[in-house]
């Protein structure tokens, strides 16, 4: 080769290790810069000069024009991608469902300081006190003073729940802002991408790298699946449906309930809308919701993939009340809103899905936990109402009364309900002759006023109606008796004959010993008032428990994946490092090389100049 062609020899060597200290410095820079990949350099030679040919020989007559820097090599393990990113999302899921029992734990153990166990605890004292003098208004005054104070806590225990069910609810959107922002990035780096790869030169391995980034992110928040096409863009389905795709994203939608304000995640491709009156647009969402949340939580099942879900699992619905623990109640409530009867849903039970305790309730932490706290206090309320009652004459049977027509007639009803004959300043009686209860509904009446078929005017009990909120005795719908309130003296506990009823006082302690619940239809261990409570909190932290261990579990399954992954993908500075000294050195030799050539061809010129 003639000493000028070799002069590209030497600067080949110059711009190739140059281009690859810059890739090396940049690899080094990035080192904890989080979702990089490293970039690994590959050397060719340039193409040969050829100086002859001849047919004899093995080879033609060529030289080299010295090495060139083809590319930088992006290596990620597809495999190791969407194995991280599936269990990174089930992670997840459990790592939320840990932070809502810790936080529902948190809420149940302490109630500004004191535990609500003792505010129960502080009622059976008082049923203790008044057992020694029931006819003592000291005494009484203790009962309605605690049982006012249970009221106010299991209030403020019941607006904790709530208060942090709304906070979920705020997360839930928050969560789906940032998965429709992250479909919208997508669009655009797959435009970025494909602009400037497509010329088959370069290559956009730093956007790249931010679209992995936006993929372990979203892979985080939902159950999702992607792939990419023959152009290097990819398209991304959530739950099986395309969020992704084409140039597009089909970002979700966030219905509103309007009694709850509660969020549910849709796709308004696939819901129907219509007009309002207000002209505004409105969608029906049926069978268009993001998440099938009657599914069983399964990790056979992919369904415990995606914190976003666990969210919604979390939050629930609605606010539950004891009434959502009544497998019977929350089945019709569902037939209502299926629009179908009982006969139907017994003839085909799978078309219309499981039973709603079983397949929602039971599934939802926050409503399970309000359900059962509800029930604690419904039992603790009713089964001293219920004793005031008996005591007060009010018992049960068949009764004929009048009832007044919606055209103003009259007819007569007959029906089994518990009752009493109207008796003013009876004993545990007001005025009126309305029997006490010590808690009454805040919304409708605890008694109805009937004249009867002989003439006699009643008091009717309002029983409680499962799909009639406002009949229930629950702490949404609780208030001490107004009266007792003032003058808690009218309890009197003093009969007819002037002498102290005592009998009422051991009824209420063996009200508040009777092992009688459950906390919910799937528990078998029955337990009384005074321990309720106390199996609540150990139910939150045992499921809690549960949840921690499955979640710690997961992240040592992940943490190996990870592993794995960056064994790929991952910038070791020490082999960086001693790629940096690799390609300095072979700068410093190509340098070395063009000052030999220049050398050599200066001694020419000057010697044949000679």
């Amino acid at each position: 080769m003639p000493l000028m062609g070799s002069l590209y020899v030497g600067a080949s060597g110059l711009q190739t290790s140059q281009s690859a200290l810059n890739t090396t410095a940049h690899n080094l820079s990035n080192v904890d810069t989080p979702g990089y990949t490293r970039q690994q350099v590959q050397l060719s030679t340039r193409s040969y000069l050829k100086i002859s040919t001849d047919p004899k020989s093995v080879n033609n007559k060529q030289t080299g024009l010295g090495v060139t820097y083809s590319r930088v090599k992006y290596v990620r393990d597809y495999f190791l991608d969407q194995t991280y990113r599936k269990e990174s999302g089930r992670s997840m899921f459990y790592e939320v469902s840990t932070g809502v029992l810790e936080e529902i734990e948190s809420q149940l153990g302490e109630l500004n300081g004191e535990a609500f166990q003792t505010t129960v605890e502080d009622l059976w004292t008082a049923f203790e006190e008044l057992a020694k003098d029931p006819a003592s208004s000291v005494t009484q005054g203790l009962l309605v003073q605690r049982s006012s104070e249970l009221i106010e806590r299991a209030a403020a225990v019941y607006d904790g729940l709530a208060s942090y069910q709304d906070n979920l609810n705020v997360q839930i959107k928050q969560q789906v802002d940032k998965i429709n922002t992250y479909g919208r990035q997508l669009v655009i780096l797959n435009d970025s991408i494909r602009a400037i790869e497509s010329g088959g030169i370069e290559h956009a391995n730093d956007l790249q790298d931010v679209r992995n980034k936006i993929l372990d992110d979203l892979s985080q928040l939902v159950n999702m699946t992607y792939e990419y096409d023959m152009y290097g863009s990819v398209s991304v389905k959530i739950e099986g449906v395309d969020f992704v795709k084409n140039g597009k994203c089909y970002e979700i939608g966030l219905d509103v309930d309007e009694t709850t304000g509660f969020y549910t995640p849709f796709w308004p491709t696939n819901a129907k809308y219509y007009i309002k009156d207000d002209g505004t647009k409105a969608y029906n969402i049926d069978g268009a919701e993001v998440f099938d949340m009657e599914r069983r939580i399964s990790s056979d099942l992919d369904t415990d993939i995606g914190g976003l879900k666990a969210m919604l699992h979390a939050r629930g619905d609605h606010r539950a009340d004891y009434s959502d623990l009544d497998v019977n109640v929350c089945t019709q409530r569902k037939l209502d809103k299926l629009g179908i009867t009982r006969d139907e849903y017994e003839r085909d039970p799978v078309r219309y899905g499981r039973e709603y305790y079983d397949m929602g309730m039971s599934d939802s932490v926050l409503m399970n936990i309000q359900g059962e706290f509800d029930q604690l206090i419904h039992g603790i309320v009713t089964s001293i109402n219920d004793i005031l009652a008996k005591e007060a004459g009010v018992v049960s049977g068949t009764l004929s009364y009048e009832v007044v027509n919606p055209d103003g007639t009259t007819s007569t009803k007959t029906e089994n309900v518990r009752y009493c004959e109207v008796e003013p300043d009876g004993y545990l009686r007001d005025h009126d002759g309305i029997p006490f209860q010590m808690f009454v509904k805040g919304t409708t009446e605890g008694y109805t006023k009937v004249k009867g078929t002989d003439g006699k005017e009643y008091y009717i009990f309002n029983e409680e109606n499962g799909m009639e909120t406002d009949s229930l005795y629950t702490v949404k719908n609780l208030q001490i008796n107004p009266l007792l309130m003032q003058e808690p003296s009218r309890l009197g506990f003093r009969k007819g004959d002037g002498s102290e009823d005592q009998n009422i006082a051991e009824k209420f302690k063996d009200a508040f010993q009777a092992k009688n619940y459950t906390l919910n239809p799937n528990v078998t261990k029955r337990t009384n008032f005074i321990n309720y409570y106390t199996d609540l909190v150990s139910q939150v932290g045992n499921t809690g428990f549960m949840f921690r261990s499955i979640f710690e579990n997961q992240e040592g399954a992940l943490e190996s994946i990870e592993g794995s992954r960056q064994q790929v993908v991952g910038v070791s500075s020490d082999e960086e490092l001693s790629n940096m000294i690799k390609f300095q050195n072979a700068y410093n030799a190509s340098s070395r090389y063009i000052n030999v050539i220049s050398e050599m061809l200066e001694h020419i010129i000057n010697t044949l100049g000679v």
